[in-house]
């Protein structure tokens, strides 16, 4: 998704039209029992195309059946979604409003990347519409363990805090919050160190993920906005904290990436 916030950075601060086209794609809409073999065509090997035809920028995105044109000459983008409707079997789907769950709302100052819907299904499917809201996504100074951290600590006998029966809810759950970090910045930390215990999670790191579900529903709108501007610096910061983690002693680094004022990664 870093590639998606880097092209909607540019473009917005470009002042570029920004369109989406849907494709039609039979094996999204059944069960497929066979084997299949398909050849990507040329035109569409990499995740995304840059084309410079004359002096004009082209940019193409392609997310399985989702496509994003995006440039700053509107006459070439008809024509090139012309000659993708006539070799493809394709939908326009008009000015990006909705892609890959994303929300998006475009003004003049700029655009706004929400997940709303993905957000409110997350909080749904969880069972906590009706639980107590959170005020942070994680409670201060809480550190998660591992098993084997316990076990070295509190001795193999240690039952306080066992390890989870199933584990592939816990996966599935990380996953899907790993996913709405794509315009929540702010639970990259906790969802990252929920990550750490994937393959032996615990009762407390399913605590902590629920709390993270129950965080998201005081945020329900909040969203990633990419400023619209002709500044296109990229800039860089990273900042480490020492021998915070409780197992190796290692540091803790984090960092952001922004193009202008939008944060790309």
């Amino acid at each position: 998704m870093v590639t998606v916030r880097a092209v909607i950075a540019l473009a917005v601060a470009s002042y570029w039209f920004i369109f989406q086209m849907d494709v039609h794609n039979v094996f999204l809409q059944g069960d497929l029992l066979e084997e299949v073999y398909m050849t990507v065509p040329d035109a569409f090997s990499n995740q995304g195309e840059c084309t410079k035809v004359g002096h004009e920028l082209l940019i193409i995105l392609v997310y399985i059946d989702d496509l994003l044109v995006t440039g700053s000459n509107l006459s070439l983008i008809k024509q090139v979604r012309k000659d993708l409707e006539e070799r493809f079997k394709m939908k326009n789907l008009g000015e990006l409003k909705y892609f890959l769950g994303i929300e998006f709302s475009r003004s003049q100052k700029g655009i706004i990347m929400c997940q709303r819907k993905y957000a409110l299904e997350l909080v749904s499917e969880s069972g906590l519409a009706g639980g107590k809201p959170a005020t942070t996504p994680l409670e201060f100074n809480h550190k998660l363990t591992s098993v084997k951290f316990d076990q070295l600590i509190h001795g193999k006998n240690a039952t306080d805090d066992a390890e989870l029966a199933d584990k592939g809810k816990f996966q599935r759950l990380v996953g899907r919050l790993l996913y709405l970090t794509t315009t929540r910045s702010h639970i990259a930390f906790i969802v990252q160190v929920l990550g750490q215990h994937m393959h032996a999670p615990k009762v407390s790191h399913m605590e902590a993920a629920l709390r993270v579900i129950r965080y998201i529903k005081t945020v329900l709108r909040l969203g990633l906005f990419m400023p619209a501007g002709r500044c296109q610096q990229l800039v860089a910061f990273c900042d480490s904290d020492w021998g915070s983690c409780v197992e190796t002693r290692r540091s803790v680094t984090g960092y952001v990436v922004k193009f202008g004022e939008a944060l790309i990664s």
